[in-house]
């Protein structure tokens, strides 16, 4: 009866405690600007496609290891006080760069950036749901991802800023984006130290075992397979984009990095849409428009010759991809109401989708052009489509 009312005082919650929360969303999306790195890091130090999408798979790779343990985590220091511990870890990740651009620096980096977001992304989701009632929940990730979003769509725009005009004020060039994205990681653990924010507490402690044999349940193991190839189409795209123009046009890095910032407005948009639409149409509807959106685009990207075309199927992607990982998530804690922490490392673990779909694609790449990378990313699309006629109506 007691945690019951924990819950229910939790969730009638204030925009004073709503607005944190979503500043730690948009710290979220710093993980994305690993696509827009890459490119730089590959460019300033010649590296083959298979060799700079170990950066972003690198990032992704911690997602297998510490998503479980987070959930274990959360269950004994609550979920507040780990959402600190990440943006902590994700501020020293962005504080590196700064000091230069080696090889082994930047791989340091981007493994804290990785460890950081897999321990926010599996502990932020769950404190939502101490402050949104089950039937607004899909909708308020969403909206989250939408503010996500907003830093992911940035991170390229600065970067080529910083290229062009801040390396002669500050010498940096396009590594400025990691000074400022710092300070506002240093900003966000302000913002939520001083807010209060009311948890239930777990009847037990789980272990390792106990949440992997979450994945034994035919649903949350399906979920678990849609968030991986939702993030590595996710990753893939961010990454893959620019190359694609630069291929088959001949454009510079600086001009094709557009590309990039273009999917993540499409992004940005279907998920400030998706928090409405989700409130009034059914997940499994909307989730098959979303997925049918994406089809079209991997058919457009692989063909695709022209400056209009690619920016169309890139447009696409973004658009359709947007709300997958809030519809997915959503339906695998509804599933399993009893174990949010345990089910939030398993989902958050799936995303170590986007250390297996770049090798993938940086392999497929050097064999046979940016058509191999789209031919990666299409399979998981094929997924997504028969996962469809899973989601609950």
């Amino acid at each position: 009866m007691k945690q019951t009312q924990t819950i229910q005082l939790a969730r009638k919650s204030s925009p004073a405690q709503i607005i944190p929360v979503m500043f730690c969303f948009f710290a979220m999306g710093f993980v994305d600007l690993v696509g827009t790195a890459s490119n730089y890091v590959q460019k300033d130090l010649g590296l083959t496609d298979s060799q700079a999408n170990l950066f972003p798979s690198l990032v992704f790779f911690w997602f297998l290891i510490f998503s479980v343990p987070t959930g274990m985590l959360m269950n004994r220091i609550g979920r507040k006080k780990t959402v600190l511990l990440s943006l902590a870890v994700t501020a020293v990740s962005l504080v590196l760069p700064i000091f230069g651009e080696g090889y082994w620096l930047m791989l340091t980096a981007f493994s804290l950036l990785g460890i950081g977001n897999a321990i926010m992304q599996t502990s932020l989701n769950p404190l939502v749901s101490n402050l949104i009632s089950g039937d607004r929940l899909a909708s308020t990730l969403t909206f989250g991802q939408f503010v996500k979003a907003i830093a992911s769509f940035l991170a390229p725009i600065i970067a080529a800023w910083g290229a062009t005009t801040a390396f002669v004020t500050f010498g940096l060039g396009w590594r400025i984006l990691f000074v400022i994205y710092a300070l506002v990681s240093f900003l966000s653990v302000a913002v939520l130290g001083a807010t209060p924010i009311e948890e239930e507490r777990p009847d037990k402690a789980s272990g390792v075992g106990e949440c992997l044999r979450l994945l034994g349940r035919p649903f949350i193991l399906l979920c678990f397979l849609g968030i991986m190839c939702h993030v590595g189409i996710d990753v893939g795209t961010n990454t893959t984009a620019p190359k694609i123009i630069m291929e088959r046009l001949g454009l510079p890095l600086e001009d094709a990095s557009f590309a990039t910032g273009l999917y993540f407005i499409f992004r940005t948009a279907g998920c400030f849409l998706g928090a409405f639409l989700l409130r009034v149409m059914s997940p499994r509807l909307f989730f098959g428009i979303s997925v049918v959106m994406m089809a079209v685009s991997m058919g457009l990207l692989w063909g695709g010759e022209t400056l209009a075309v690619i920016y169309t199927g890139i447009a696409l992607v973004g658009f359709g991809n947007s709300n997958i990982f809030s519809v997915v998530f959503s339906q695998a804690l509804i599933a399993a109401p009893k174990e949010r922490n345990e089910v939030s490392g398993l989902m958050i673990m799936g995303l170590f989708g986007g250390t297996i779909f770049p090798l993938a694609m940086g392999y497929a790449a050097d064999a046979a052009g940016q058509a191999g990378a789209v031919a990666v990313m299409a399979a998981g699309v094929i997924y997504l489509l028969f996962y469809t006629l899973k989601i609950k109506k």
